[in-house]
This record gives structure tokens, sequence and C-alpha cells, in this order.
């Protein structure tokens, strides 16, 4: 079943549940932590000890395993997500966060995993006051880590896709510049060295991960080649080209999600350039307190991301919908 993103109103309570009580409205964070390992006392709760039920799975591919997340794979826990009309909630003493009076269910939704998504991606990206932040991918979570960019202070952004309902909003909401790479004859690098003066984006964000778009790449057409043929997992085109562009001694941050082993990866123009990489699933618990926050102080009203509004029933041709980019479609919201 899936669903990183849930909300609802809780119906019933476990004997070590102390917190909540029936009737509480919550958003629960995709991500699943004890509260007690050393990873959760150090606020790094996707990588709690102790929410992965099958951390063997993990252990063999990564050498130690995350958290436990929901409705992800049986590597990462194997919980069924939030898509439903009833949810069982582990280590409920910890993950779920009430939600203040006032606030509707469509602005707090998102605290659940996108907009913490992408405040942890601009967090990472290391911006100081004045930056130029290069962003890959306007989706969701692409969208959330351009607005907190701008929150920490970045001077300009510049917003990179090809589906054109996702650079509209980028530019609608957040004022940013964009960039078609489908579009432009010169590729995204030849853009960007003409855009920032031959210096290249202080900070570049990867909001893409393994399924990217990059059409007639030769690295990218290797790639498909590549996973077609089982020789290689991910295609990862963007995050090559993430640190090709940026400028040197620059930060790469990686909200995109890879699963796998990577091929032909520039360590020699990672290490000769001096930049820095994180990534990472989202710490979400840290951030739930701050984020929720800034939506009550009128910072931000997340529900702008949202495209469509549908019924439970509705999610399979939905999920269509959003695969084929048909409709404007960039977020989706559920009622059970």
């Amino acid at each position: 079943m899936l669903g990183h993103e849930f909300m609802g109103e809780v119906i019933e309570v476990g004997s070590a549940v102390k917190n909540l009580k029936i009737g509480d409205r919550v958003i629960v964070p995709f991500a699943i932590a004890c509260g007690e390992c050393f990873f959760c006392k150090k606020g790094l709760t996707s990588c709690c000890d102790v929410s992965n039920r099958k951390p063997e799975m993990a252990q063999k591919v990564m050498g130690h395993a995350p958290s436990g997340l929901f409705g992800y794979s049986h590597m990462l826990g194997g919980y069924d997500g939030g898509q439903a009309e009833y949810v069982r909630v582990p280590f409920a003493d910890v993950g779920p966060y009430k939600v203040p009076a006032g606030l509707s269910d469509e602005q707090v939704l998102f605290l659940t995993d996108i907009f913490p998504t992408g405040y942890m991606a601009a967090e990472n990206a290391e911006i100081e006051s004045g930056d130029t932040v290069a962003v890959w991918g306007c989706g969701p979570v692409g969208q959330f880590a351009i607005k907190s960019a701008l929150m920490l202070g970045a001077g300009r952004i510049i917003a990179i896709d090809e589906v054109p309902e996702r650079l509209a909003l980028a530019a609608r909401e957040s004022k940013v510049e964009t960039v078609d790479f489908f579009k432009e004859k010169d590729g995204v690098y030849d853009i960007l060295q003409q855009m920032t003066n031959g210096r290249g984006p202080d900070r570049c964000i990867d909001a893409v991960g393994l399924e990217c778009a990059a059409h007639s790449a030769i690295d990218a057409v290797m790639d498909k080649v590549k996973t077609m043929t089982l020789l290689a997992t991910d295609r990862t085109h963007v995050l090559r080209e993430t640190i090709h562009c940026c400028r040197k001694a620059g930060t790469v941050s990686v909200p995109g999600v890879y699963m796998g082993f990577i091929d032909q990866f520039p360590m020699g123009t990672f290490v000769g350039k001096g930049l820095t990489m994180k990534s990472g699933q989202t710490h979400v618990h840290r951030y739930l307190p701050l984020l929720m926050d800034k939506i009550e102080q009128g910072e931000i009203d997340p529900s702008f991301i949202i495209t469509h509004r549908a019924k439970l029933d509705d999610a399979p041709e939905l999920y269509k919908t959003f695969r084929e980019k048909k409709d404007g479609c960039i977020k989706v919201v559920m009622t059970p």
C-alpha cells in the first residue's frame, strides 16, 4: 500500500501512548522513529536503529539499515502506507504531531514529507546569504526546495525542468528564473555558465533522482541501456550534471531518491572542484516545530502545490495522470 503523506484523526490509542487521545487531529511523518536510539536522540530520525523491521535486507546493500518508512519497500521495514481509510502507526508516542487549531488539513498535510524534504534539501545545500541556487526538478519536492532556499537567504534561484506547468508554478509562486532544458538549444551547463558569468551556481539541488528525463544526452542513453540490461540500477544524468555545473567549492544537495549503484560517477570532477555533497531521507520530526511555526506565522502556505483533489477510490487513475504528466497534474490530495 502506497502513501508517504497522510494525516487523520486518532480513533484508538495503545496502552503505552500517553500524549495522544481519541479525537486528536495529527500529521504523521513518513519516516518512523523510536525516539530513544542513538540516532533519534541526535535528531537523525530517518536513521533510527529500531523502527526498520527487516534491517538485514538493507544491511546487505548499504552496510547499515535506515529507519522504517511508511509505504516503502520491505528493505525499509515493509510498512503499509497511508493511502487508506485506517492506518496503524507504530511508536505513536513519537511520530504523530498534533495540528494546532485554526490550520486546515491542506495547510499542514505536506509537513509529513515533501515540505520538510525540500527544507532539508535547502539546509543541506549550506546556502549563504545572496547565493545563486540551481534546482533540478520542479515537482513537489523541488517546489518546496525553492521556497525553502528563499527562506534561508538565497539571492537568486534558477529552476530547471521541462514540464511547462511545473516551471510556471515555480515562476508564479516563488518568482524564480526558469530553464526549460528541452527547449533550450544550449545545454544546461552552458546556460548556467551564461547566467552566472562563468562561475556556476553556488549551490545545486538534485530534486529529480533516479528517473530523470534527459532524452538524447549520451550519458542518459547509456544509463537507459544499462538499466534495461540490468547492468545498472539508476539513471543519474542529473546528479552528474549538478556536479559539472556547480561552482568550485560549492555544495550539491540530493533530496532526489537513488536506489542502488550508479555508473560513471565523476569523482575526479567532484574532488578537483572541492565540492561538498549532502543527502539522506528526511529527518521529519526535527523540522516539524520549525515549519509548523512558519505556517502559523503566514510565512508559507504549503497548499499552493495542490493541483488535484479527489477521493481515495480515484487513486489508480490519478497515478496514471501524474505519471503521464496530464491535466497539469503536480500534486494530488485524496480524501477517504
